[in-house]
């Protein structure tokens, strides 16, 4: 098995919940993982203690955080051959920035290098109600390679936690990064 190399971003938007849930799953897949590199936003660490009431996302020893603005940073070039990129929660500013080319931050550096390298870029947006201009920035995130995964959950695994209605949205997330992973399948035994 190739064991991959992936970036997770943490933005300001609502929904710390699902960053922490796929913290505690790649963390459980390490053995599937090269490298696990993490860029959180001054908002997503604000938003996280809020949310969650503690800032836990610096207990986790087997992941490189980076500082947003670190542009030596390896995934700052396609030469570092990071080949997925997950943004959870990703912010419909972020979600702007990337589809518009602005590479501000290390967050809108990497989604940039993902795509133009043809890479995998996940963004899982949390916002609603969508604007036409969130709906055509997913649009040209979409045209430009990435994918859209809503942070909607799904009910039919029988969710009882918070946390266990977020993992429904991080199963499908990982699915799409090609993760090998125990998760609920629909009529599957």
């Amino acid at each position: 098995m190739i064991k991959k190399k992936v970036i997770v971003a943490v933005t300001g938007a609502s929904g710390s919940v699902y960053a922490k849930v796929l913290f505690d799953q790649l963390e459980k897949l390490k053995d599937q993982t090269q490298a696990v590199g993490v860029v959180m936003s001054d908002n997503a660490k604000e938003v996280w203690q809020f949310e969650l009431g503690n800032q836990n996302y610096n207990d986790y020893q087997n992941f490189n955080f980076y500082h947003k603005n670190d542009f030596n940073a390896p995934f700052a070039s396609g030469s570092a051959k990071y080949d997925t990129m997950i943004i959870v929660p990703c912010s419909m500013g972020t979600l702007g920035r990337i589809a518009h080319g602005i590479s501000n931050d290390l967050i809108s550096r990497a989604a940039d290098v993902v795509l133009k390298e043809r890479r995998r870029l996940i963004a899982v947006v949390r916002d609603t109600p969508f604007s036409l201009i969130h709906i055509n920035n997913m649009k040209i995130v979409i045209e430009a390679g990435g994918i859209i995964c809503p942070a909607n959950p799904s009910f039919y695994s029988l969710p009882k936690t918070i946390e266990e209605v977020a993992g429904t949205v991080i199963s499908r997330v990982l699915d799409l990064a090609g993760f090998e992973q125990d998760s609920y399948r629909w009529n599957e035994k």
